[in-house]
C-alpha cells in the first residue's frame, strides 16, 4: 500500500468547545505557559456555563430515571470505593440478567451519608458530552474522555492522588475547594499511578475555590484532592490522553515486526547486530512518526451516530438531488493506494476503486451541504448513488 498521500479533509468545527473550556484564556497562551507545566485556574462569574454538557438536573435524571448500571455509575467515600453490591442488583430477564443495575434508593442513602456519585465515561452514553469531547478531540488531536463527580456538602471523594492524563475540571454546580501538592512523578505514564494518605502528602502548594462556571487545568502527575463546600457540588473531569514520545518509539518498534531480522533469537551475550538499530531508526522519520500517531488517533474514535437508524431506514429513497452533509463528529483521513483510495475513520477502513477517487475526495473535503450530483468525477448517476448510500450506511455522511 502506498502511503505517499494522506488527506485529512475538513476537520469538524471545534473552536467552540476549546473556548468553552478555556476562554477568555487564549489557546496559544495556555499551551505556551501551562500545558504539561503548571495548573491554571480560569475564574469566571458564569453559572450555567457548562450546563449544555451536563447540568445538575441532567445528573439527577441519569441516576434516577435511566436504569443506569455499573460501571457507568460508581460510589466512593473518603478515598475508598463503596462495594457495588451494596447499591446495585441483578434483574433476571428472559433467561439472562441485567447486571449491576443501580438501586436508586440505596444510591440516595449513600449520597446522603457522604458518598460521591461518579458517572463514568459520559462521552460513551450521554450525547451532549460525546459532542463536547469530539469537538475537543478535533482541536487537540488526542482522545478526550469525561466523568462527572457529584459530591454532597463538605464531603471528599478521593484522598490525595495524581492522574496519569491531563485534566480539565469544569465546575458545574456548587463550590469545591482544590488543593495541589508537589509532583512525585513528572508527567507519569499510565502504569505510574500514585495515591497518598492525606496526612503524609506534605504541604499544599496551592489552595483554590472553584465556583460554578470555573475551569481548572491540572497537568498529569499533579497531586491533588478536593472537598465540597457547604452545598452539594457537581463537576466534570475531562481527561486528555496524549500520545507520548515513548508511544512513538514503541509504535515504531512494533512496525519492525515485518522485518525477519527483528524476529531472530537473541544471542546469549545480549549483543544486537548493528543493522538492527538502523532498521529502527529508519522507521522514526518525523513523517512516519506523525502518520502512525494520527492513524492511531483517527481509528480509535468512537462513533457518534444520532439518527443513524432513520438514516439507514430511508436509504433506498436517497436520490441524486437530496442534500447530504459530512457528519460533524467524524475525524477522518483519506489515503491513496495503488488500486484506489481508503477512508479511515472510527476503526473502519472503507475502500473505493480508482474510478471513484474524485467523488470520494469531494465527499471527504466537503465543508457544506452537497448532493450526489454535485460530486466531481466521472461516476454515472447509479454509481454516485451507490457511493453516497454506502457513506451514509457507514456513518460518514447523513442526509438532511
Amino acid at each position: 500500500m502506498s502511503q505517499a498521500s494522506v488527506d485529512r479533509g475538513q476537520a469538524p468545527p471545534a473552536a467552540a468547545e476549546l473556548e468553552l473550556t478555556l476562554g477568555p484564556v487564549e489557546p496559544e497562551v495556555f499551551f505556551a505557559k501551562h500545558w504539561e507545566r503548571e495548573p491554571l485556574v480560569v475564574a469566571r462569574s458564569d453559572p450555567g456555563r457548562f450546563d449544555p454538557i451536563l447540568s445538575l438536573a441532567d445528573a439527577e435524571r441519569i441516576v434516577c430515571e435511566t436504569g443506569i448500571r455499573t460501571p457507568a455509575i460508581r460510589l466512593v467515600k473518603e478515598g475508598e470505593p463503596i462495594p457495588a453490591q451494596t447499591y446495585t442488583r441483578d434483574v433476571g430477564w428472559g433467561g439472562g440478567y441485567f447486571t449491576g443495575l443501580a438501586r436508586v434508593d440505596r444510591v440516595a442513602e449513600e449520597y446522603a451519608a457522604g458518598a460521591t456519585i461518579i458517572l463514568q465515561a459520559l462521552h460513551l452514553n450521554w450525547h451532549p458530552a460525546a459532542l463536547y469531547c469530539r469537538g475537543l478531540e478535533s482541536s487537540l488531536g488526542c482522545p478526550v474522555q469525561v466523568n462527572a463527580y457529584w459530591t454532597p456538602a463538605t464531603a471528599r471523594g478521593f484522598n490525595v492522588h495524581h492522574d496519569t492524563h491531563d485534566v480539565f475540571i469544569l465546575q458545574v454546580a456548587g463550590r469545591k475547594r482544590w488543593q495541589f501538592y508537589e509532583p512525585v512523578v513528572e508527567l507519569p505514564l499510565k502504569n505510574q499511578k500514585w495515591r497518598h494518605g492525606l496526612d503524609d502528602a506534605g504541604e499544599p502548594v496551592a489552595d483554590v475555590m472553584l465556583e460554578p462556571g470555573d475551569t481548572l487545568y491540572l497537568p498529569r502527575g499533579c497531586p491533588h484532592h478536593a472537598t465540597a463546600e457547604a452545598g452539594d457540588s457537581l463537576h466534570l473531569t475531562v481527561g486528555v490522553n496524549v500520545q507520548t514520545r515513548l508511544d512513538a518509539l514503541m509504535a515504531a518498534l512494533k512496525n519492525c515486526e515485518e522485518d525477519v531480522e527483528f524476529r531472530r533469537s537473541l544471542e546469549a551475550d545480549g549483543e544486537l547486530p548493528d543493522g538492527l538499530i538502523d532498521g529502527l531508526s529508519a522507521r522514526l522519520s518525523p513523517e512516519q512518526v506523525a502518520r502512525r500517531a494520527r492513524r492511531r488517533f483517527v481509528t480509535g474514535r468512537n462513533p457518534v451516530l444520532d439518527d443513524q437508524i432513520a438514516q439507514v431506514r430511508h436509504l433506498d429513497s436517497l436520490g441524486l438531488d437530496d442534500l447530504l452533509v459530512r457528519r460533524s463528529t467524524v475525524i477522518s483521513d483519506l489515503e491513496e493506494t495503488e488500486t484506489g483510495v481508503v477512508l479511515h475513520f472510527e476503526g473502519k477502513e472503507v475502500r473505493f476503486p480508482a474510478h471513484a477517487r474524485e467523488a470520494v475526495v469531494g465527499a471527504h473535503t466537503a465543508g457544506s451541504a452537497f448532493t450526489a450530483a454535485d460530486l466531481p468525477g466521472a461516476l454515472d448517476g447509479p454509481g454516485r448513488l451507490v457511493l453516497v448510500r454506502r457513506l451514509v450506511r457507514e456513518g460518514f455522511l447523513r442526509r438532511l
